[in-house]
């Protein structure tokens, strides 16, 4: 069935050349333009979209208020902006609306790439209740005192960039908003970011400032489903996990970029709990309490209540936001490696999964929690790779670099 695509903009040569550049796919999707705003959602209410692609600068509504107003009709919706690289204080005004940005003028083969992944992603991973929840999600909270001290560092007068680099690497909410701005087709970048470091470099201070204190992108999380030291240890967990990832990736020497990505995807593997729990909280309570009456793990608790689990959530959000591949696959597979579309592949490589599951399932034996995930270590997936036989080795790592960690 093709799908259903709305592209809208007030420049009528503008829209011609986007279905000009587009009319490859006419036998994948079908298309419908609108000259504005208030169109667009005439357009809407006659039938449903998947994806609508909008400029942002337009008389009457502007992309922001296009986007807040589709975001809130129809949430399943895939929302892009196409934004000039000048304009980059319009794009904020819609950080909150937006899954993708792409630069103007457009090219045509990246606006095809970008809506061919949103697709392939849906595909994959949606169904109506990881829909239902991402689909009610604004940003993705913080834990309160890393919130906290990103404010203080932002107010003094010079900001040290190093540390509000190991702030947001810490931190699920913050690492993942500017992962998903820095590689978005706005920064014009020709391979995805996963270093921290670098997408701050990117962004710029008076970017982050932005994100923190006018946009409010990030906030503060709070919530009466876990208690201190639950919300603790999942912090703690995703950054060990982090750690625990990294070392691994090392171990199996891969390239730089690999490292990163299995870094990244390690902090952010448990991303989907913290949408579960700030969207839907009482019924995230059901799921937990589930867990503590009948003994039944997490992820089984979370398919009994939402229909999906914690994993598919967070993969799917992650990946509508433009996080690469290998970060997306990391997250969605981390509970059950061998589900991969590539795990049963032998001549797969050494990837950002594999490290990311190894990891977590160490970090979960180490200290086992309510929260944990209760992942076990898959010696079938580890023998499909050609790696069985490693995890040994891979604890002393993990270990050492838990305590390097602890020391500072």
């Amino acid at each position: 069935m093709p799908k259903h695509l709305l592209l809208v903009d007030d420049e009528p040569r503008v829209l011609t050349g986007l279905q000009r550049s587009l009319r490859s796919m006419r036998d994948e999707w079908k298309m419908e333009c609108a000259g504005g705003g208030a169109e667009a959602l005439d357009a809407m209410g006659r039938h449903s979209f998947d994806v609508i692609v909008t400029d942002m600068r337009m008389p009457g509504m502007d992309g922001a208020q296009l986007l807040n107003e589709v975001r809130r009709r129809s949430p399943q919706t895939v929302r892009v902006a196409l934004s000039g690289q000048c304009d980059r204080e319009t794009v904020m005004t819609a950080i909150g609306s937006t899954h993708q940005y792409l630069s103007k003028p457009c090219d045509a083969q990246q606006l095809k790439d970008t809506i061919n992944h949103a697709i392939a992603l849906r595909n994959q991973l949606e169904t109506d209740s990881v829909t239902r929840v991402v689909s009610q999600l604004k940003s993705i909270p913080s834990l309160p005192a890393s919130y906290r001290a990103m404010l203080a560092e932002l107010s003094l007068e010079e900001p040290r960039m190093n540390k509000l680099a190991a702030l947001v690497a810490s931190d699920m909410g913050m690492t993942a908003k500017c992962l998903q701005l820095v590689n978005s087709a706005f920064f014009g970048l020709r391979t995805p970011v996963s270093s921290t470091l670098r997408a701050l470099n990117l962004l710029g201070i008076d970017i982050l400032k932005s994100l923190v204190l006018s946009t409010h992108v990030f906030s503060e999380f709070t919530t009466g489903i876990f208690d201190a030291t639950e919300m603790g240890w999942l912090w703690e967990h995703s950054f060990a996990v982090s750690v625990c990832a990294r070392k691994i990736a090392e171990m199996q020497r891969l390239s730089p970029l690999a490292i990163d990505d299995a870094s990244t995807a390690g902090l952010l593997h448990d991303t989907g709990k913290l949408v579960l729990a700030s969207c839907m909280g009482n019924e995230y309570k059901m799921a937990l309490e589930m867990t503590t009456q009948t003994g039944i793990g997490l992820t089984e608790a979370e398919r009994e209540v939402f229909g999906c689990t914690h994993a598919q959530v967070g993969a799917y959000l992650l990946g509508l936001w433009g996080l690469s591949d290998r970060v997306t696959e990391a997250v969605a597979w981390h509970l059950n490696p061998c589900a991969a579309p590539l795990a049963a592949d032998p001549l797969t490589s050494f990837s950002a999964l594999t490290a990311v599951h190894a990891a977590c399932a160490y970090h979960s034996c180490l200290q086992p929690a309510r929260l944990s995930s209760g992942v076990v270590l898959d010696r079938e997936f580890l023998e499909v790779q050609g790696i069985a036989g490693q995890e040994e080795l891979w604890h002393k790592g993990c270990a050492e670099a838990l305590r390097q960690r602890a020391r500072g």
